[in-house]
This record gives structure tokens, C-alpha cells and sequence, in this order.
């Protein structure tokens, strides 16, 4: 049986380097018809592209990609299809830009365990960055809020004649509804702003 060899290409809205991806898989000798091309938004991952490559690829074909990355969104996604590509479908796959990521070399139990350990330690880098990104993300909006920094929609400011409006509203010449349609905020916005009023009031 003839094995084929193939090229998969991911790239997205606002990326640029899908020229030299292509370029890097050309210069392997791979057919263009044979190479997959998904374009897609940050918040859009789904490839039809390479959901047609699956359904092409035989055991014994070869894979080419340019960077581990091109397979998936996160690293448990990698490690996934990866699973699929070289244990469930039986291809070997060449990682452009890692060599040591290339199943055609050691086909023995220690080249496999090389692969499956890279694999491993990028899982692992790529999970310790996410978490300190996160947590320098919540250290700095902690710090901002201390500092007395906002996060959101800005406040809207209550009228000039609110005192008036709340006095009406007290002594019941003012609908709730009414109050609020003219102050223009929530009705919990209201209320806090009218237990805000009352306590400058009660100071003065």
C-alpha cells in the first residue's frame, strides 16, 4: 500500500506567517493538493481544514507541520491529537522547527519514550505559564483596586436634583419607577446611592 505524505497549516486572523509555513512544507517535497490550510479567529477553532486531513490520513502516511503549536489550542489538546495522529491512525509526523519530534526516528521504545517525554516537559511549561500569567493578572487587578482603580463600565453620575428626587421619593409623591427613569440608574444603584445621600446628610 502506498503512503502519502501530507502538510497541515494553522493560522489565525491576525497571524502573518502562514507564507513561511507554507514555504517550510513545500520544501519537503509535499504535493500542494496534500497540504491542509485552516484560517480561523482567536475565538474560532474549529478546523475544517484538518477535520479533512483525519479522514485522509492511513497508517504509514507522513505528517509534516511547522510547529508543535499547529495542532492544537492548548498543550492537553496537543498531547490529544497527537495520541490520535500516531497511536489510534498509525502516521509518523515531522515537526519542522523541533527535530527531536519526529516519529520517523526511533522507532524503538526509547525514541518513543524521547517524543512522549517532549511532549511531557512542553505540556508542563505551557501549564506553569498559563498559571503565572493568571496569577500575575490577579496580582495586578488586586493591586490596581487597592490603589482605588475601577474595573467595568464607568459609573453613571446621578443627577444635579437627585437630593429632590429622593426627598419626593421618601415622602411618597414619587413613584420608585419614576425616580429611576429620571436619575437614569438601576434600582440597586439607587439605593445605594440613597444610603450614600442619607449618610453625608446625617454628617452635615
Amino acid at each position: 500500500m502506498k503512503h502519502h505524505i501530507y502538510g497541515y497549516i494553522r493560522v489565525s486572523s491576525t497571524d502573518q506567517n502562514e507564507d513561511r509555513q507554507l514555504l517550510a512544507l513545500l520544501g519537503q517535497n509535499i504535493p500542494p493538493k496534500n497540504i491542509f490550510t485552516d484560517k480561523q479567529s482567536g475565538k474560532d477553532f474549529d478546523r475544517p481544514q484538518y477535520k479533512k486531513l483525519l479522514k485522509k490520513l492511513r497508517s504509514g502516511d507522513l505528517l509534516y507541520i511547522h510547529s508543535i503549536d499547529r495542532l492544537g489550542r492548548n498543550y492537553e489538546e496537543i498531547q490529544n491529537q497527537w495520541r490520535i495522529l500516531t497511536k489510534e491512525i498509525g502516521i509518523d509526523i515531522c515537526v519542522l522547527d523541533m527535530p527531536l519530534l519526529d516519529t520517523r526516528n526511533g522507532k524503538d521504545l526509547m525514541g518513543t519514550f524521547i517524543a512522549d517525554l517532549v511532549l511531557q516537559i512542553l505540556s508542563f511549561v505551557a501549564q506553569n505559564e498559563r498559571e503565572n500569567i493568571r496569577k500575575r493578572q490577579a496580582e495586578g487587578i488586586a493591586a490596581a483596586k487597592a490603589k482605588g482603580v475601577r474595573f467595568g463600565r464607568p459609573e453613571k453620575e446621578p443627577p444635579a436634583d437627585f437630593p429632590e428626587i429622593v426627598r419626593q421619593w421618601e415622602e411618597k409623591q414619587l413613584p420608585l419607577q419614576e425616580a429611576l427613569k429620571q436619575c437614569g440608574i438601576s434600582e440597586a444603584s439607587f439605593y445605594r446611592r440613597v444610603r450614600e445621600y442619607r449618610r453625608a446628610r446625617n454628617k452635615d
